[in-house]
């Protein structure tokens, strides 16, 4: 009976001392970033040190050595779809992110993530992906206090990951095949495609500048089956006039302003608005 009481103690004081333990802020908390490309998901999970008033490159942080691009555990980079990163090709999956700072010239490398512990990559047989970036200088008025990873100058067809610290940006530039993924798409819908698919599909090669005769076909179909909106009328008219027929341009976006004007639409009435002065004047 003593025995039964005595672990039943213990067991209360260790609950009692798990439930007490103390939380206190990571000195480099965790960041996490998301963005998609075209049609690629592309997530970064790492972890942001601050400057807090040391020299980091070519210091904390040498030149000529791998880096875990950030602190604690390796940095960690997913893409849900094959990507060109930085002029090598990378298949769709999650990786270690590892860096090499150089005075000028970077290297990042991939290696397919199986440890948040950063060492356990240097020492596997494993070669990674490897790509080299030139590092640019900020202007002096640029001190960035705490490491980021971000993501700029995004269309559809690629964009560029960077790394920001101090003063030093790394860019990486990211390439991702949109045009492949969006005729595959547009093949399996227009097997038995709804109105909206097909107005889809025409914005989709407007945008692009693909075959516009193409694009009107479908446009008209999109109308046709009954997905006359002002929006659509707005993008049949640039597709239109893209094709040189002016005249159906001016009539197609008189009829959107009419409609987008009912709806009190404020930005599709200028912007049919200033097309049709254009085309006017043409």
């Amino acid at each position: 009976m003593k025995k039964c009481v005595f672990l039943m103690l213990v067991f209360g004081l260790s609950t009692t001392m798990m439930r007490a333990q103390l939380q206190t802020p990571e000195p480099s908390p965790l960041g996490k970033v998301e963005q998609r490309i075209g049609l690629v998901d592309i997530s970064v999970e790492y972890s942001r040190p601050g400057k807090k008033g040391r020299v980091i490159f070519g210091d904390v942080v040498p030149f000529d050595q791998v880096w875990r691009t950030g602190a604690n555990a390796a940095t960690k980079i997913t893409f849900s779809d094959d990507v060109n990163f930085g002029g090598a090709e990378v298949k769709k999956g999650t990786y270690a992110m590892l860096t090499k700072p150089g005075k000028k010239t970077w290297s990042v490398m991939l290696y397919p993530h199986n440890s948040t512990n950063y060492g356990t990559y240097l020492e596997s047989d494993v070669q990674p992906i490897t790509v080299s970036t030139e590092s640019i200088e900020m202007p002096k008025e640029t001190d960035v206090e705490s490491f980021m990873i971000g993501f700029d100058g995004m269309n559809n067809h690629g964009g560029t990951l960077y790394l920001l610290w101090e003063r030093t940006y790394v860019p990486v530039e990211i390439k991702v095949n949109t045009d492949k993924a969006v005729e595959a798409n547009i093949a399996k819908v227009m097997e038995g495609p709804a109105a909206r698919d097909y107005y889809s599909a025409a914005s989709y090669y407007y945008a692009e500048k693909k075959d516009m005769k193409k694009a009107l076909e479908w446009i008209n179909t999109s109308i046709e089956k009954g997905y006359e909106r002002y929006w659509v009328l707005r993008t049949k008219s640039l597709i239109q006039a893209e094709l040189g027929d002016k005249k159906g341009a001016i009539e197609t976006a008189t009829k959107s302003l009419e409609m987008a004007t009912k709806d009190e639409d404020t930005a599709y009435i200028k912007m049919n608005e200033a097309s049709i002065a254009e085309w006017k004047k043409m």
